[in-house]
C-alpha cells in the first residue's frame, strides 16, 4: 500500500474520500468517515440534512445523487488545511436524469478530520444552481 492510501494526514484522508466518491466505491469512501460522523448537507440542498454514520452519509447522500443525477462529480480543485480544518473549494457537475439540464456549480466543503477518519462536513453551494436543473 502506499504512503498516501494509510496516511491520516487531514488533507490525505479528505483526498481519498474524494476520490472515493468520483470513482462511485462507496466502500473506499466509508472508510474515510468516523464510525459517529456528522454530514451536513446545505439548508435549501435537495438533499438538505444531516446525517450520521458512514452507511446513513452514503445510503442518504451519494446513493441518491446517483439515483437522481447522470454524472455526479465533485472536482475538488484547492485545498485549505489548518490542523484539522480542510477546506476543499470545488465545483459540481451532472446532468439531472429528470429534466437532462446540466449544472456547473462551485462549492466549499468544510472537513474536520481526527484520527484519521473525518468526523464532520459541511457543504457550502448555491442551492438555486442546482434546484433550476431540477426543475423544467
Amino acid at each position: 500500500m502506499s504512503e498516501f492510501a494509510t496516511s491520516a494526514a487531514p488533507r490525505d484522508v479528505v483526498r481519498r474520500q474524494y476520490l472515493a466518491s468520483a470513482a462511485g466505491d462507496l466502500e473506499a469512501l466509508r472508510a474515510t468517515l468516523a464510525p459517529d460522523v456528522e454530514w451536513t448537507e446545505m439548508a435549501g440542498f435537495p438533499l438538505a440534512g444531516t446525517y450520521r454514520t458512514p452507511d446513513g452519509v452514503t445510503s442518504h447522500v451519494m446513493e441518491r445523487l446517483g439515483k437522481a443525477w447522470d454524472g455526479w462529480t465533485a472536482h475538488d480543485d484547492t485545498y485549505v488545511v489548518d490542523g484539522e480544518n480542510v477546506v476543499v473549494l470545488a465545483r459540481y457537475t451532472a446532468a439531472n436524469k429528470a429534466t437532462g439540464k446540466p449544472i456547473d456549480v462551485r462549492v466549499a466543503h468544510h472537513f474536520v478530520v481526527r484520527g484519521g477518519l473525518i468526523v464532520r462536513f459541511e457543504q457550502f453551494v448555491d442551492t438555486a444552481l442546482v434546484r433550476d436543473a431540477m426543475s423544467d
